[in-house]
């Protein structure tokens, strides 16, 4: 973890849904090609970063949904959300020219941070099987696989993921 950058972590704002849309898709198009398919790609973006739903879990208050920037740039964001009776780190996306510096382990530590202020003993998430540099990257920050599941989430797409778990 060399060269740690300085990264200011605020929640978004209605305004900023766009280009939180927008840099998801341009984070997608480098990290899925040759893990799902893009035509998957493509649904996925649309059922979770479409402009309505974004709207919709910002007014939520069982969810939050923040944003990492280093010298003024938006370089990734972090959503996290009660469900079902856990809390859960449901998506975390850093810009592929700035991984590997400590962004991700800085929105993780917020979260995990809010997760003990809201009183839950872990934080969990869902990875892809195939994403293997993200998976990496969680057992780093101190996460483990607590389970294998498969998903249907429609139109004949899956999501062939790992449960895990971050103690807190």
């Amino acid at each position: 973890m060399n060269n740690k950058l300085n990264v200011e972590i605020r929640s978004v704002t209605p305004p900023e849904v766009p280009a939180i849309a927008a840099l998801a898709r341009e984070i997608w198009q480098a990290t899925y090609p040759g893990i799902i398919t893009q035509e998957q790609i493509d649904f996925m973006l649309e059922q979770r970063y479409g402009h309505e739903r974004l709207y919709d879990d910002l007014e939520d208050l069982h969810k939050w949904l923040d944003q990492a920037f280093v010298d003024g740039r938006r370089i990734g964001f972090a959503f996290s959300e009660i469900y079902k009776g856990e809390f859960k780190l449901d998506k975390l996306y850093i810009h592929p020219d700035v991984q590997r510096h400590g962004v991700g382990g800085q929105l993780i530590a917020n979260v995990a941070e809010r997760a003990k202020r809201e009183g839950y003993p872990c934080v969990i998430l869902q990875v892809n099987k195939r994403n293997v540099n993200a998976i990496n990257s969680y057992k780093k920050y101190g996460f483990a696989v607590r389970e294998s599941t498969v998903d249907d989430i429609g139109h004949g797409y899956v999501m062939d993921d790992y449960v895990m778990e971050k103690k807190l």
